[in-house]
């Protein structure tokens, strides 16, 4: 078990660690078309890796990639969802990036497009694309208060071995929402049945931040939030093998664990707006509460500023 201590604000910024502070104009820019935001950042490396159809236009003097389709085109969502598979097919055959594990992933919608564009899971980082999760806490409420049903991630596991997490969390899929997402997780990772979340669960929000992941990339993510309260007769399993088991845990043993760093970064941040929203973390026992509730920086993509609100109270 670690030993060191981590305050709520370390557990944020450990989670929205993007450089803001630094200037980010060496990232490449991805277009698509007929749409002038941006919707990926890429590092460098990865624009010169990355195994380039005919449709991608990259431009090393302006630091863009542009994803180009013929203007008489008649569905742009098809045309662009078929260059980005063409590109992620080659990279995957000839095993350029160890993130895409020689492996096809599930499709990611690319959030904020004029229309429908997905691309493959695994691949989405390499783009700098933002993606959607979706958590779930589940809790119950006993005489001696408050207590959080915990899992902890299989040792087989990818990524996180072995660390604590939400209750139920997964990635949101292109063809799913948020909700449905947390419908189908809770049954697969939990044994908690559709009936029941559909039922009784709450939504609560969403969490924006933007990460780095372990090979740089610049990692931007949604998280959807979701609150369930169940009686003592309630008690997931697990099911698809990717939890190792789920512990009924007082708000000091999730405080314990979070200082101790134990918790999955994204899903310890899913704690934190928990505690905030149900009143267990407030500006009276949190020197932080204000930073940690709203974590606003503001820097540069392009020579244009860009705000970034990092909020985890709604």
């Amino acid at each position: 078990m670690s030993t060191w201590t981590l305050t709520n604000l370390d557990l944020v910024e450990a989670c929205d660690d993007f450089p803001y502070h630094h200037d980010t104009r060496g990232l490449y820019t991805l277009f698509l078309p007929n749409d002038d935001r941006p919707h990926g950042y890429m590092l460098p490396q990865i624009v010169q890796q990355m195994p380039w159809s005919a449709e991608f236009a990259v431009n090393h003097e302006n630091r863009t990639v542009q994803l180009q389709v013929s203007a008489e085109c008649p569905d742009l969502s098809k045309a662009c969802n078929h260059a980005f598979a063409a590109v992620i097919n080659k990279a995957i055959d000839g095993d350029i990036f160890p993130t895409l594990h020689k492996k096809h992933s599930e499709m990611f919608k690319i959030v904020g497009s004029a229309y429908p564009v997905q691309c493959e899971r695994f691949a989405s980082h390499l783009f700098g694309i933002t993606a959607r999760g979706a958590h779930l806490t589940v809790y119950i409420t006993t005489d001696t208060g408050m207590r959080i049903w915990v899992p902890r991630r299989a040792q087989s596991m990818f990524t996180y071995p072995n660390k604590l997490d939400t209750t139920v969390a997964g990635g949101v899929p292109a063809h799913q929402t948020p909700f449905e997402n947390i419908v189908q997780e809770a049954d697969e990772e939990a044994s908690l049945s559709a009936e029941l979340i559909k039922r009784s669960v709450k939504a609560a929000g969403v969490l924006t931040y933007i990460g780095h992941s372990k090979q740089g990339l610049i990692v931007p993510d949604q998280v959807f939030v979701y609150d369930l309260e169940v009686g003592p007769d309630i008690v997931p399993v697990p099911r698809d093998g990717e939890v190792k088991e789920f512990n009924l845990m007082s708000v000091a043993e999730v405080k314990t664990a979070l200082a101790q760093g134990e918790f999955k970064p994204n899903s310890a941040v899913v704690m934190l707006d928990f505690f905030i929203r149900h009143g267990i973390i407030t500006a009276e026992n949190e020197k932080n509460y204000v930073e940690i509730n709203l974590h606003v920086l503001v820097f540069l993509f392009n020579q244009r500023p860009v705000t970034v609100i990092y909020k985890i109270c709604h």
